[in-house]
């Protein structure tokens, strides 16, 4: 009963007759915008349709063929890299960060090879410095003595130091500095200071090259550094980095030796990268202790926690708020678990998928530095008077050094999708309107069209069916068990 009311209702009211059907195809291929179709039904010779059929058929596959290679190319995500130079008025001054090349104090260092010793197993996490076996028990018998003793209290103390003796002169556009406008920090030299840390406003660049104008006098009768574990030059090293970022050494130092007369011209270059898939960036990694993100503070981070985590404790070089590491754990904890970091690669940086992928935006600061001797007859006869000291010292242990923007601009390398989603609609519109007179209208024509057909092949084969059993008959529950099976059997 309802079986069949519902395949008379399909028949009367769904499924039109095979007239209209025909007719509605017809109506179809003459009203669609897609052009060419009307040509393969309405002419009159065979030839020329089949030409026309041709013809639509090849507009068809070149246009396929066109959009899958767009859509493929979108797909691999590609970028493009455009640089512009901007021009301005006023331009942030960087922050330099100073070291002396000697570390220590030679007074206080009493066991030249134990205190390097030591202090290559605390800067070991920012520059891997192999030990040496000899040294061991040595060491061993210093560490079992000396069980307080503080390496970075030491380093404080007996390190490097700024004051108006090893700072003699520091001009600031114009204007005087001192050295408690540097700021105290811990990198692989030891002490080092840090000038405009607090992100100070630049004045005024003009094209005099005005800028940073410093004075050093390195003092080696008063510092020493072990040439066997450390370094053997004589001078001031400095690197040039965003007042938000910690300075980095690795690679990335300038040094001035001593009686030189350093030049630094520097420029501003931005980078900007795309995130993941375009780039390798991730905009929504923060770090917990710097303000801005950069793939050296992220690892610094990222080996604290491990070390942490293994140790207890946290070396006092790493950002954090954890408990100071003492000299055995150092030595027995910490040096061979940043070594375990390295080996298996716990914190790695570079890609999206690793710990700490590049920065979605990052200021570097490229230069280009030129030397010349330190002062001529009558300024080192000025200096020997001013300083009360020999014209030898005066060129064995003062360096000048100038940091100084090279022009009123700063660079932007920009990394920018050279496809997006926008695009690859009007290239697909323009292959479908070049090949196929297609628009967004025509592709909704033939969706209806073909929706419309889908119905009436499922309505016609709905009426193919064969009929359901009707369970709910009382003598169709009273078949026998022959009939049943072969009712089972026709369906």
């Amino acid at each position: 009963g309802i079986l069949e009311k519902i395949r008379l209702c399909l028949i009367k009211k769904l499924l039109p007759d095979l007239e209209d059907r025909r007719k509605y195809h017809e109506e179809f291929a003459s009203s669609t915008s897609f052009h060419g179709v009307h040509n393969i039904v309405h002419r009159q010779s065979k030839a020329r349709r089949a030409l026309w059929l041709l013809i639509v058929t090849g507009c068809l596959a070149i246009v396929t063929w066109q959009i899958c290679s767009r859509i493929i190319y979108y797909f691999s995500w590609p970028t493009t890299t455009t640089a512009v130079v901007q021009y301005v008025e006023k331009v942030k001054f960087p922050a330099v960060t100073f070291c002396n090349l000697n570390r220590f104090q030679a007074h206080a260092v009493s066991n030249l090879k134990v205190i390097f010793l030591i202090w290559n197993i605390a800067s070991a996490i920012l520059q891997k410095i192999a030990m040496e076996d000899k040294y061991s028990q040595e060491l061993n018998d210093f560490l079992l003595g000396n069980q307080n003793f503080s390496i970075k209290d030491f380093t404080r103390k007996n390190g490097f130091y700024l004051n108006s003796s090893t700072l003699l002169e520091c001009d600031f556009f114009g204007k005087p500095c001192y050295p408690q406008d540097f700021e105290h920090v811990f990198t692989e030299y030891g002490n080092c200071f840090t000038f405009n840390h607090n992100d100070l406003s630049a004045r005024r660049v003009s094209l005099s090259g005005r800028g940073l104008h410093l004075l050093f006098d390195v003092q080696q009768d008063k510092f020493t550094d072990e040439p066997a574990l450390g370094y053997t030059d004589a001078g001031i090293t400095f690197v040039i980095h965003s007042p938000q970022e910690l300075p980095r050494f690795d690679g990335l130092g300038l040094l001035t030796p001593v009686g030189m007369h350093a030049q630094v011209a520097i420029r501003q270059l931005k980078s900007i990268i795309q995130e993941y898939p375009w780039g390798e960036c991730k905009p929504d990694i923060k770090l917990q202790y710097h303000k801005i993100y950069s793939t050296n503070g992220c690892l610094l981070e990222c080996k604290a926690r491990y070390i942490q985590d293994w140790c207890g404790c946290l070396p006092f070089i790493f950002p954090g708020n954890g408990t100071e590491c003492d000299l055995l754990k150092f030595y027995k904890c910490v040096y061979p678990a940043v070594y375990d970091i390295e080996i298996k690669g716990l914190c790695t940086a570079g890609t999206h998928n690793s710990t700490c992928p590049a920065p979605c935006e990052e200021t570097d600061y490229p230069t280009t530095v030129t030397y010349s001797n330190f002062g001529g007859e009558k300024a080192i006869k000025y200096f020997s008077t001013k300083l009360k000291k020999s014209p030898e010292y005066i060129r064995q242990n003062l360096v000048r050094i100038e940091i100084k923007y090279h022009d009123l601009s700063y660079k932007v390398t920009r990394q920018q999708k050279a496809l997006t989603i926008s695009e690859l609609l009007a290239e697909v519109g323009g292959q479908l309107g070049l090949f196929c007179g297609a628009s967004m209208i025509t592709i909704i024509e033939l969706l209806e069209y073909i929706f419309t057909n889908f119905c009436w092949m499922c309505i016609f084969l709905l009426l193919k069916a064969p009929e359901m059993p009707q369970w709910n008959n009382p003598s169709q529950n009273q078949t026998t068990h022959k009939e049943k099976k072969r009712g089972i059997q026709e369906c």
